[in-house]
Order: C-alpha cells, then sequence, then structure tokens
C-alpha cells in the first residue's frame, strides 16, 4: 500500500484499518471522505485511506483494477523478488488504461507500450515528441491499417508532435487519420500550458497520449491531465485535491488564485525549470517582508510597508550606529528608490505585470517569472508582492538546497510550493502550535 498505492493519491494518509467480511466490496467509501480498501476479496480487514476531499469515481474505479491486477500478479507461485515487483509496476499500468479506455483497455496498452518504447529512442540523434488520439466510439472507415504495423517505425515519428497535431486511431486500433488541433473550442481545462489543445479536445469519449522529448508519457480525458509517467513511474493528478490544500486553514482564498498557482505549478514542472511560489495567509505580508530585500518589490504598499518597517528597526537601540545610513537609504519616493538603486528587474517586471493580480496575469508570463532565479511571493489576494527575490532565511534553515530550504522556511506564513528542476512539485505548510515545516503534498 505505502510504495504502490499511496504515492498515486495526492494528500492522502492511512489512519487505520477495521473488521471486515467477505461480503463487503475490496473497495468503498467511507464516512468523512475516507476510502475503505481490502487487499483481496477474503480479507477480513480494510484500509482506511483519508484525505481532504472525497474520493472522486475515477480514482475508486482506478484502485479497483490496481488491486485486481496486483492480486493476479501475487497470486502466481515461485516468483523472482525482482520480477515480481517488475510485474506490479506493469500491474499499475493495466489499471490506468482499464480505468481510462474501460472495453479498449487492451487497444490503449498496446499504444502505451510503443510510446513508452520510443522514449528510449531516436530519430536522427534526437529524443522526438508526437502523440495519439484513442476514440472510444467510433470505429475506423474502410481502413485495414493497424497501430501494431506503424508505431515501431521511424516515419510514424514524424506525423504528429503530441501537442497540437495527433494520429488518431479507433478502439481497436485501426488508424482513423490526422488530427490538427488549430481550432479547438475553449474548454475549462486542467493540463500544462503546451497540452491545453489536447486536453480540451479530449471529453468522456477520446484519450490523448502525448510522448514529450524528455521521455514523459501524458494521459489526457475529460478535459484534464489524469495520469503522467515520469521517471518510470505512473503518477495520478487529483488536481481539485491540491488547488483545497492550497487553501489550507484559510477560509478567505479565491479559488481562481489557487488554480493559477497551481497551473503555473504544473507548467514549471513539465518545463523542468524550477520554482518557488510563496502564497501568504491573510495579514502575513508584514512578517514575510523580513525576509524581503526591498529592491525586489514590486508594489509600491508593500515597499512603504517595508521602509516603515526598516525605520521602526533602525530606531531600536542596538541599531543605532547603522539608522542614519538606514533612513538614507529609504528616504525617497518608491519611484525614486527603485531608479537610484538601479532595480532593473523590479522595474520591468513592475511594467510588465501592471499591477494585475496573479491569476490575472497571462499564463505563460506567469510560468516565466516564477522560472526566475529566486522565489515569487504573493499575497492572500493575489497581489505580487516580488518575484525573483533572493529570500533571507533563519541561519540553520532545514533543507536540502536553496529552494527546499526558503520554501521550508517561509512555510509558516502560509503555503510555499518548491518546483523542482526533475519535476517535482512539493507543498509545504507549518504546524500551528510550533511552527515547523511540514510536507502538505507532492505532484510528481
Amino acid at each position: 500500500m505505502n510504495k504502490l498505492i499511496l504515492p498515486l493519491f495526492t494528500g492522502s494518509w492511512l489512519v487505520g484499518e477495521e473488521e471486515s467480511s467477505a461480503r463487503e466490496a475490496e473497495v468503498a467509501l467511507g464516512k468523512q471522505n475516507t476510502l475503505l480498501v481490502k487487499p483481496h476479496k477474503s480479507a477480513e480487514y480494510r484500509l482506511i485511506l483519508k484525505r481532504g476531499r472525497t474520493f472522486q469515481a475515477f480514482e475508486i474505479a482506478l484502485l479497483k483494477n490496481i488491486i485486481k491486477e496486483i492480486n493476479d500478479v501475487t497470486e502466481a507461485a515461485y516468483l523472482d523478488p525482482t520480477y515480481e515487483m517488475t510485474l506490479l509496476e506493469k500491474a499499475i499500468e493495466k489499471a490506468v488504461c482499464d480505468s481510462v479506455a474501460l472495453s479498449a483497455s487492451s487497444t490503449m496498452l498496446a499504444l502505451v507500450n510503443a510510446l513508452s518504447g520510443w522514449s528510449n529512442r531516436t530519430y536522427e540523434g534526437k529524443k522526438i515528441d508526437f502523440g495519439i488520439i484513442l476514440n472510444l466510439t467510433e470505429e475506423a472507415q474502410n481502413c485495414s491499417l493497424h497501430a501494431s504495423n506503424m508505431l515501431s517505425s521511424d516515419f510514424f515519428a514524424l506525423l504528429s508532435d503530441g501537442k497540437n497535431s495527433f494520429i488518431e486511431f479507433d478502439r481497436d486500433g485501426y488508424l482513423m487519420g490526422y488530427v490538427s488541433l488549430a481550432k479547438v473550442r475553449n474548454y475549462a481545462s486542467i493540463a500544462p500550458n503546451e497540452f491545453n489543445y489536447i486536453a480540451r479536445y479530449c471529453g468522456e469519449k477520446k484519450v490523448g497520449i502525448a510522448l514529450t522529448e524528455t521521455g514523459d508519457l501524458l494521459i489526457f480525458k475529460n478535459r484534464t491531465l489524469m495520469f503522467s509517467k515520469r521517471r518510470g513511474k505512473w503518477n495520478i493528478y487529483s488536481h481539485e485535491e491540491v488547488m483545497q490544500l492550497l487553501a489550507y486553514r484559510a477560509a478567505h482564498s479565491l479559488k481562481e488564485i489557487r488554480r493559477a498557482i497551481y497551473l503555473s505549478a504544473i507548467d514549471c514542472s513539465f518545463r523542468y525549470t524550477g520554482g518557488i511560489i510563496i502564497y501568504l495567509k491573510k495579514d502575513m505580508a508584514e512578517q514575510a517582508l523580513a525576509h524581503i530585500d526591498a529592491r525586489d518589490i514590486l508594489n509600491e504598499k508593500y515597499f512603504e510597508m517595508k521602509k516603515e518597517l526598516e525605520l521602526e528597526e533602525a530606531d531600536k537601540l542596538y541599531n543605532l550606529s547603522s539608522a542614519a545610513k538606514t533612513k538614507e537609504f529609504y528616504d525617497m519616493s518608491y519611484e525614486e528608490f527603485l531608479s537610484r538603486n538601479n532595480c532593473y528587474k523590479a522595474l520591468c517586471l513592475k511594467q510588465i505585470i501592471e499591477g494585475k493580480p496573479f491569476h490575472e496575469i497571462n499564463r505563460k508570463l506567469r510560468e516565466e517569472i516564477i522560472a526566475m532565479d529566486g522565489a515569487t511571493i504573493l499575497d492572500f489576494d493575489g497581489t505580487v508582492i516580488a518575484a525573483g527575490a533572493i529570500l533571507k532565511i533563519e541561519a540553520g534553515s532545514l533543507g536540502g538546497g536553496g529552494r527546499l530550504a526558503a520554501a521550508m522556511d517561509l512555510a509558516k506564513y502560509g503555503v510555499s510550493l518548491k518546483i523542482s528542476q526533475d519535476g517535482m512539485i512539493q507543498g509545504f505548510t507549518s504546524e500551528k502550535k510550533n511552527a515547523k515545516p511540514r510536507l502538505l503534498f507532492s505532484v510528481s
């Protein structure tokens, strides 16, 4: 459970177990956002899996399929342990296909295996990206060309780009044609920005499978990124769960802001750029400003707040020797301060952002801003306080690197996101009693 299943369900944890009988289902919804899971039909107990939001129908279907496939593997006698683990990982892959494509799962599994094979190949020395659409309802007309005759051929890898163009197959794997996504209706979707078209295109009746140059395999259905295979591991995306976790104990938090933060984090993750986003709780801006250099502040209100804090600190007895220098440093207007201190980054970002809150900034621009060296700091209402800010953190802060240490240290002011250059997204907050940082969620 801990190794194979829990990592798939973001924000979930085991809270214990309860007695069960053979009559009860292997997977069932419990009370208060719990899921009751029996490792096999005859088990006399059920594990209790819990998270902040109700488990969705597709997640329950996936878990049922995973348990079935795992039981099929573990019931086989005399398996070598290494071989058994390989089969268990393949069981996850088959369960993903079963839950997404239903009766066309065997076709989808073959397509996924073929694309996975291409992730380890090159064409003329270069990694390729391309995409396939599996149509779950319509059948190919007057065509006997099957996917198995083409998928391993070099020419096939050049026919689509996995973002704006795809090759479509029917539920049995027969070629239907070429799909250009130059014009797709603007449905609400949740996916990395460069894959928005395919996410919008794939509703209930179509599955999109995209292979990227980095070897990632992405699965789209119901207008969302549902699954991915990255670094050899399958991931399920509980988008709504993560967006809710971003509001951790903060009733004021607007979903539009949380959605923008999450989508931008996903964008950076799949572009492998890395970044830090600090989303402050209400009335925490003043405390967070202690970690931000005035030359990185992009909003006059927060500059004036920072100035007042620094001048108050300068008037304290232990700072009297440097008080004059501090007062001289801040004795000017915000615009004059930026100009006199050659704050070209802040001046540029301030003009580009145009005073817009984070969720109203162009999505691509948000990604570029977050990818800059340093952190993006957002107030509770979406105001961009600073971007590309090198944060001052306490000596001895926890963490295995600058980004992680900064994210963990500033988690005491809200929710902080650290996006690694390997694509991992980690969300941190702090315990209410001792302000120690703790992992709130992770998304691979």
